[in-house]
């Protein structure tokens, strides 16, 4: 919550108070049309510093399009926003999956502003890392990209290796493993 608002403040933009939004939060909590998503904490190289704040998903990414009025034209013509949506999806998608195999789905940003969109980590200490894109060559390429750098950071000595690297894209009918052994996976091949 501290990030949001200091995001806020920052952008000079301050629509309502510091404790209006706070009541927001729980009121939000309290009916889950928003979860948290806890900070993944690991065994790093560097001494990057990790932040550790929760970030916040709407339980249903509906809720967000209902609430801006938007609709699929909307949508298609602002990608950004698309992307947001979309992430938010997946994420929802991702701690459904993980959920039932007993798992928890994290976030990964340090102070560099080095992020991973999600970190699969299971009971039995396998873990996944996972960025979403939209799609398109270069959205998977930065992913990829993304993805090997965190990797890098990573005491594999103490953590052991990821179990795999994906990027979860919007589009495609089936899976691929790239050269570089990162997996390409459209969201609609998740799943039963």
């Amino acid at each position: 919550m501290t990030d949001m608002m200091d995001d806020l403040s920052s952008s000079g933009s301050f629509p309502f108070s510091l404790k209006t939004a706070y009541a927001y939060h729980k009121t939000l909590r309290s009916i889950f049309a928003i979860e948290e998503m806890a900070a993944w904490n690991t065994n790093l190289r560097s001494k990057t510093a990790i932040r550790t704040s929760d970030t916040r998903f709407f339980s249903d990414p509906s809720i967000a399009t209902a609430s801006l009025g938007l609709g699929p034209g909307d949508l298609i013509n602002d990608l950004q926003t698309f992307g947001f949506i979309f992430e938010n999806l997946c994420i929802r998608d991702l701690r459904i999956y993980c959920g039932a195999n007993d798992g928890r789905v994290f976030h990964y940003r340090d102070k560099t502003n080095l992020e991973c969109d999600a970190v699969l980590y299971l009971a039995d200490g396998r873990y996944g890392l996972v960025e979403i894109k939209l799609g398109g060559k270069e959205g998977i390429e930065h992913g990829a990209k993304t993805l090997q750098k965190l990797v890098s950071k990573i005491d594999v000595e103490k953590m052991g290796k990821p179990s795999f690297l994906m990027v979860l894209v919007g589009v495609g009918t089936y899976a691929y493993r790239r050269e570089d052994d990162v997996l390409v996976v459209p969201i609609s091949t998740l799943g039963p």
